[in-house]
């Protein structure tokens, strides 16, 4: 059978018991611990391509991650000069995520970083430094500056900021929502440059009416129509005062990408990547919450109270998705890794991260989450960076093991199991990160 069928995955989903025996044949009447006992292990065992050690833990029903690996592989690799081959997700517009194991660096290159576009990029300006974008609404004096004065005038800052797509883990929800379906690789820690935000709005002059922002880029809306705004969402002034929040120009040392919404954008960390505007034109503070494109309806909304999965929902029981929720990756070794023969332990690394908070523990497991061992969790190297773990664990035979890894952030929220609080457009879905390994016989 095809494992990329998502078929597979929903029936494993909604009828594990049925999945069981259509996938290794196990018999009506026995229980997941004695099919795993029998010819059913056997028939797991071929399908993951070894022996099991710990198939005794394993939860019912679950899809081994070495499945899940043949699923992801359906996205196509990313062909454009500058760029690594990560992979699309959608072509028009065009998004592509950076799969987990090629965000191994402590810095994310420019080349490994994922891209999250709405409309269509611009045409290449003629002149970078000359690019125009303008502060105005609820303002003393309103600002028209160009990316030249934005160096000459305002002190440089750089940071190592996360962002990551407000709908990064999408694919985790079940059932499928709408939007596209991201893993967990539309994010990145790259090292900005650029404007406080902060400094630019206190040369402007807030007026005490203001309240909130809303961003404007010069990216082109699908239907061709320069009138249309593509998307134009906003935040508290309180997130645009944050020190963090800049207006960057550059980008690991070199001038913004054009793909990556150079020469001038907005770096909002921690909070949904759609407030970061790329090709930045406009910021209007206003006097009440914004209402741009992307800002009404289930957009960019989280339930204030749990729905039933797939149902419709009630827009007015929705919030603002801010901070994003805490998160762990695994980018060493990479999903579906195979190991000589012998090998008897490994050496993990992966990164972690929780919006607006730090995290305070990633812990990683061998053994379906039966039992758990910490691993050396880093600081990160500034406030709104990523961090950095290792950890080795043993193995202590030969055959297929799942590594799995869960962050816990600072106010104490841990990573689920599964995505929760389950929303129409699929926000927030943070389950834990499951690898397969197969340390061959």
């Amino acid at each position: 059978m095809s494992l990329r069928e998502r078929g597979f995955f929903e029936l494993y989903r909604n009828d594990p018991e049925r999945a069981d025996a259509l996938v290794f044949g196990r018999r009506a009447g026995i229980g997941r611990r004695g099919f795993l006992q029998g010819a059913g292990l056997t028939a797991m065992g071929a399908a993951v391509g070894g022996l099991i050690p710990f198939a005794d833990r394993m939860p019912g029903g679950f899809i081994p991650a070495a499945f899940a690996q043949g699923a992801a592989a359906g996205p196509k690799p990313l062909k454009m000069d500058g760029k690594a081959e990560i992979m699309v997700i959608q072509e028009r517009p065009l998004n592509a995520e950076t799969p987990e194991h090629m965000l191994d660096d402590d810095v994310t290159p420019n080349a490994k970083y994922f891209i999250r576009n709405n409309g269509l990029p611009p045409d290449p300006a003629a002149d970078p430094k000359a690019w125009k974008f303008k502060i105005d609404g609820e303002v003393n004096t309103p600002l028209e500056l160009t990316a030249g004065e934005l160096e000459s005038r305002f002190t440089q800052v750089s940071y190592k900021l996360q962002l990551e797509c407000g709908g990064n883990g999408r694919s985790f929800f079940s059932p499928e929502t709408r939007g596209n379906q991201w893993g967990n690789g539309a994010a990145g820690c790259a090292e900005w440059t650029g404007v406080r935000l902060r400094d630019l709005l206190q040369a402007a002059g807030l007026k005490s009416s203001a309240i909130y922002t809303g961003h404007y880029g010069s990216d082109i809306h699908l239907s061709g129509n320069p009138q249309q705004v593509t998307i134009s969402r906003g935040m508290r002034i309180a997130k645009a005062m944050d020190e963090h929040t800049i207006v960057a120009l550059r980008m690991n040392g070199v001038p913004i990408p054009r793909i990556h919404g150079g020469p001038v954008r907005l770096v909002v960390p921690g909070w949904a990547g759609s407030l970061s505007a790329k090709w930045l034109s406009r910021i209007w503070i206003r006097d009440k919450e914004h209402d741009g494109s992307g800002m009404g309806g289930f957009s960019y909304r989280t339930m204030k109270t749990p729905m039933v999965p797939g149902g419709k929902g009630d827009e007015k029981d929705t919030q603002i998705l801010e901070s994003m929720p805490v998160r762990s990756i695994i980018s060493n070794p990479a999903n579906g890794a195979e190991l000589p023969d012998g090998t008897r332990q490994l050496n993990l690394r992966g990164a972690a991260w929780a919006g607006d908070k730090s995290v305070q523990a990633v812990h990683v497991s061998t053994d379906y989450g039966t039992s758990w061992q910490p691993t050396r969790l880093s600081a990160p190297a500034n406030r709104f960076a990523w961090q950095r773990w290792t950890a080795t664990v043993a193995l202590p035979s030969a055959g297929y093991y799942e590594i799995w890894a869960r962050a816990t952030d600072a106010d104490g929220k841990m990573q689920p199991h599964v995505a929760g609080n389950w929303n129409p457009q699929g926000y927030g879905g943070n389950p834990l990160h499951r690898v397969a390994v197969l340390v061959k016989a």
